[in-house]
């Protein structure tokens, strides 16, 4: 006979939220809410990288990869219209830095360990630049396994041609999605805190 018991426990179990990503239009406040709840999680231990403007003479000229402690490397920058030779990795105006990237985000996976107590690893983001990175899809999609850890992350909005594995954190069971809006960035902190705390349980 069928334990009903077990079969609730793993129902459960598959429904269980383990990770949390935000995700809303350009600019509308990502990757300050998830700083802001970084710094709110104190005593944690926390790793990852974040995705920052970089700007000249107030102009946009690209992107920067940010560590969690601190350490930062180039993700794109506008084209100078001048061909390396190479392939370029391009989204609109910007060149991405693939190389960069790689060698400062890719050992930060690598250093999540397990058995060493719940950890939060923060994905800011997990966009059309990075995606241009194999290594880097196949490292998120492993990190999402991992029993030692939940994820913190942003993601992009649908727009045009869609992108698999954002398409596929959106259909995980065990992924909580936050929309995030000029209307509600501001109140909606709070229930990013719990649903990341309910995480790490």
């Amino acid at each position: 006979m069928r334990d009903p018991d077990l079969t609730e426990s793993s129902r459960i179990y598959h429904f269980t939220m383990k990770h949390v990503f935000l995700t809303g239009v350009p600019g509308v406040g990502k990757t300050t809410l998830v700083k802001k709840v970084c710094d709110a999680l104190s005593g944690l231990s926390v790793s990852g990288f974040y995705t920052e403007e970089v700007r000249e003479h107030g102009r946009r000229v690209g992107f920067d990869v940010v560590t969690v402690s601190g350490d930062r490397g180039r993700l794109s920058r506008v084209s100078s219209g001048s061909a390396t030779g190479g392939r370029e990795y391009r989204v609109g105006q910007y060149v991405v830095d693939l190389q960069s990237f790689e060698s400062l985000a890719l050992p930060l996976f690598r250093n999540m360990q397990e058995g060493s107590g719940k950890q939060l690893f923060v994905m800011d983001e997990v966009g059309k630049m990075e995606l241009f990175s194999q290594p880097f899809i196949r490292a998120v999609r492993q990190i999402l396994e991992k029993s030692c850890c939940s994820v913190l992350g942003t993601i992009p909005v649908p727009k045009g041609k869609p992108l698999a594995l954002v398409e596929e954190l959106r259909s995980r069971a065990d992924v909580k999605i936050f929309m995030v809006t000029k209307e509600n960035r501001d109140v909606i902190f709070d229930d990013i805190v719990s649903a990341v705390r309910e995480c790490l349980k």
